[in-house]
This record gives structure tokens, sequence and C-alpha cells, in this order.
């Protein structure tokens, strides 16, 4: 499949396919998205918000939450917000996610079928990672959603002045629906 791809992109470059998508790396609505990675969010997601290519600066993950104060979410908003000029952040969760339920000990199983020995998998726990904690999904969107505004917005190095809203999206129609 990798191959495939791959075969696209020089067909791609060589018929000059991405001149309509040259912009700058400056966000031209000033606003950041922390979303999920899910596959119905590709195309659905900015379309349903009306986002052309340079509009924003969209980070995604594995459920479109912040757990860490520190990971590469919050890195990434903090570039964002003082290197590229964002003003506001939009926390989009959606309606049935992956990551909601998800269970640390069926991901550690299914690492352990995959080849990952138990040696690994206790060095981790021996370096204080806490891996319950940190492969553990959520049980409400709509909490984890307020969970990831209420760390952005609370966070030491984040500008006060800066917008953080939470939303859901449905993952079939696109509507938006406001976290209060």
């Amino acid at each position: 499949m990798i191959d495939d791809i791959l075969r696209h992109n020089r067909e791609f470059v060589a018929s000059e396919g991405y001149r309509k998508y040259i912009t700058s790396k400056y966000p031209d609505k000033r606003i950041a998205i922390v979303t999920c990675m899910d596959t119905r969010l590709v195309e659905l997601l900015p379309a349903a918000l009306g986002l052309r290519n340079g509009d924003v600066k969209i980070i995604k993950n594995a459920g479109g939450t912040i757990t860490n104060p520190f990971d590469s979410t919050i890195r990434s908003l903090l570039v964002a917000v003082y290197e590229l000029g964002v003003n506001e952040i939009m926390v989009i969760g959606h309606t049935g996610c992956g990551v909601q339920g998800m269970n640390a000990a069926e991901i550690l199983g299914l690492m352990r079928e995959r080849g990952i020995s138990e040696e690994h998998i206790s060095l981790m726990r021996h370096c204080g990672i806490d891996l319950d904690g940190w492969l553990h999904g959520f049980e409400d969107t709509e909490e984890a959603v307020r969970e990831t505004v209420d760390l952005i917005s609370h966070h030491p190095l984040m500008a006060q002045d800066v917008r953080v809203g939470g939303y859901i999206m449905d993952s079939v129609t696109g509507q938006l629906t406001v976290i209060d």
C-alpha cells in the first residue's frame, strides 16, 4: 500500500497538483484545532467547518484529548500561539470515538500478541511510566473535551488572552455541538 502512495506522490508532484495548496505556515484564521485522528474526520471536519488549506493549524491525536500538561499537543499549541499567531483554540471531540472506553489491559494484551516482551513492558513501568493511565481511554466524550479545554485554559504557559472552546462533532453529519 505504501508503494501505491509513493507512486501517487510522484505523479502528483510531476503534474504540479500541489500548486492549489500553496500557502504560508501562518494560519489565516489564527485558529488551532485539537481533534482526533479518526479517519472519518480527515475530510469531514474541514468540509463541515468550511476550512481550506492554510486556514488553521490542526493537531490530531488518539481521542483528541490532552492527558499530560507537557505532551507534544501542548507543545504544538504553544508554538502555534507564540510563533504562528494563533489566538483561538478549538478542542473538537467526536461521536463514536474509538478511545472512548479504551482499556489499557486490552492494549497491553494486543502489544504482547504482536511480540512486545514482558521485559519491555516492565521496563516502561520501572522508568515511571504509568502504562495503565497512559493507555486508558475516556468514558465520556463531553467530559474528556471539558478536561482538555480546562487543561489548555489553565496551563501556566498559555497566554490568557487565547480563547479556548470545546465542541463535539457528529462523525456522520459533521454537526458541531458546543460544550459549555
